[in-house]
């Protein structure tokens, strides 16, 4: 295959790369990287708009890849990088054998506001592994969205990215103002579901079958004052050992496999 050779980490196309691993030219570009086979496959799959596809020239195109680069029903264009060039663009300690380059996609809203829906909302979450584990658990556990509200993590930081294992391509993921947004939902007839300590009732004696959009914030400060004013109800994961809490997506994973359990199980 006679692909486009860059060897230098200098070349204009390896800079704009590159600059993709900082948020505020993400945004003004609308583009974003994905690191690895996993994450091109699902991508792939999806539909996602792939612009360009970039390999290790040393290390050879992925064999997992090849079928699609040979179809051509993919329309990026392909690369053989040099080893140096792998690394300039990647965050990882040992540059992947090959990433690629996407488009942001535009999130369409119809189902947040949903009859049935079960929409994840997070609220100051800044860790890019746990934002990564609540978009794969939401994505198991069939929830209909995930909302990353004010002072969450980006999305499209590698290593957010990374942990969501291909589950950011399964369903809709939006960057909202939580403050805009949940009166909307309440709106439309969901309740807005926080946790607490203090809470009346448990997680298992709520009722997950009506559209809920479930309210998660950071494990040092919770919910922020303006979003736990919009709390409809507040619920209490009931813990029998020493531990005094669970991580947030700990938490968050117990909280949507209940409501799984309901919806789909009794």
């Amino acid at each position: 295959m006679n692909h486009l050779y860059i060897g230098s980490p200098q070349n204009d196309k390896v800079k704009h790369w590159a600059s993709l691993l900082v948020k505020k030219n993400r945004d003004r570009e609308g583009q974003y990287i994905i690191e690895g086979v996993h994450l091109i496959q699902e991508a792939v799959k999806s539909g996602a708009t792939v612009l360009q596809m970039v390999y290790d020239d040393e290390r050879g195109m992925p064999a997992e890849l090849e079928d699609i680069a040979l179809t051509g029903n993919l329309k990026a264009e392909w690369i053989r990088a040099s080893r140096a060039v792998m690394g300039k663009c990647t965050d990882t300690d040992t540059p992947p054998p090959v990433f690629a380059v996407l488009r942001k996609p535009d999130m369409l809203m119809d189902k947040l506001y949903g009859s049935t829906s079960l929409v994840i909302a997070l609220d100051g979450v800044r860790d890019p592994g746990n934002v990564g584990t609540i978009i794969r658990s939401a994505d198991a556990a069939g929830a209909d969205a995930v909302v990353l509200g004010q002072g969450c993590v980006d999305l499209y930081n590698p290593k957010t990215v990374r942990s969501t294992m291909g589950s950011l391509f399964h369903l809709p993921i939006i960057q909202g103002d939580l403050a805009e947004m949940l009166p909307k939902a309440r709106a439309a007839g969901a309740k807005a579901i926080g946790t607490s300590l203090q809470a009346d009732h448990s997680c298992y004696s709520y009722d997950w079958r009506q559209p809920t959009w479930l309210l998660m914030g950071s494990e040092s400060e919770g919910l922020s004052p303006e979003v736990r004013a919009l709390v409809s109800e507040s619920v209490i994961i009931p813990m029998e050992g020493g531990a005094e809490s669970l991580n947030v997506a700990m938490a968050t994973t117990v909280l949507l496999f209940e409501a799984l359990r309901q919806r789909k199980f009794v």
